[in-house]
């Protein structure tokens, strides 16, 4: 697993790099020939909400989120009668490989979810899953909670500490990346894997038993689930997300 999903993601950083058929292009939120070929699919088409809705409503939101430029935003400066929220994919996803770029402001807060059951619960679970955390580490002070770092950027949020972390800093893109394989899961940060773990297993259940998800019945352990981008109320910006499943 670790090999192929290595090879998966670094082969993925180097056809997103350039993201488009003619050399000297970088254009955002366009899939090139070979990525298309490869199985590659845009979550956001760089000018609509087409294919998001807010975790609860099922609508996209009227405000607390921007699409300018070709950028899906965070922005609380929108957010004046609390329309905005987490929102996520209107597909599900089993096995996958997932590519987002983001940037973070100072101090922010946000992440990327997977394994998400909205309907759950009756929908008490809408915002709950397996989080890739995004975060201003050196000025948001979630860095120094948790349990040795498993509250930082790149890490599975409020389980697993991330390593070999190489963070552009705010105001600046990053690439992130979510490998499923059955239960097997992946998290990379600009082309270095961060996390790994394995669903499901006895030491899974032990690690959920002592996070702030003990009470979640089966948390992390359904088949399949939507992607959620996570409103946390700070300005974190989004692009070039697309998926492959496999």
């Amino acid at each position: 697993m670790k090999n192929l999903a290595g090879f998966l993601m670094l082969f993925s950083v180097i056809i997103s790099g350039c993201n488009s058929d003619k050399p000297g292009k970088n254009l955002d939120n366009v899939l090139t020939k070979r990525e298309k070929a490869d199985g590659w699919k845009l979550l956001f088409d760089g000018s609509t909400p087409k294919g998001w809705v807010n975790a609860k409503t099922m609508s996209f939101p009227a405000g607390g989120w921007d699409i300018h430029d070709g950028v899906m935003s965070v922005n609380p400066d929108t957010n004046k009668a609390g329309e905005g929220g987490d929102i996520v994919t209107t597909g599900k996803y089993r096995n996958f490989e997932l590519s987002v770029d983001f940037m973070y402001t100072k101090g922010a807060n946000s992440g990327i979810k997977y394994f998400v059951d909205t309907e759950a619960e009756n929908g008490s679970l809408a915002s709950i899953g397996c989080e890739y955390q995004i975060l201003d580490d050196r000025n948001h002070p979630d860095a120094k909670a948790g349990i040795a770092g498993n509250r930082t950027l790149a890490g599975l949020y409020d389980l697993i500490a991330p390593v070999n972390k190489r963070d552009n800093g705010e105001n600046q893109w990053n690439r992130a990346g979510i490998i499923v394989n059955g239960n097997k899961v992946q998290h990379w940060l600009n082309g270095f894997m961060t996390v790994e773990y394995e669903r499901g297993t006895p030491a899974w259940r032990e690690l959920v038993a002592t996070s702030k998800f003990k009470p979640v019945k089966g948390f992390g352990e359904t088949t399949e689930g939507r992607i959620l981008l996570q409103d946390h109320g700070a300005k974190v910006a989004f692009k070039n997300i697309k998926i492959r499943e496999f």
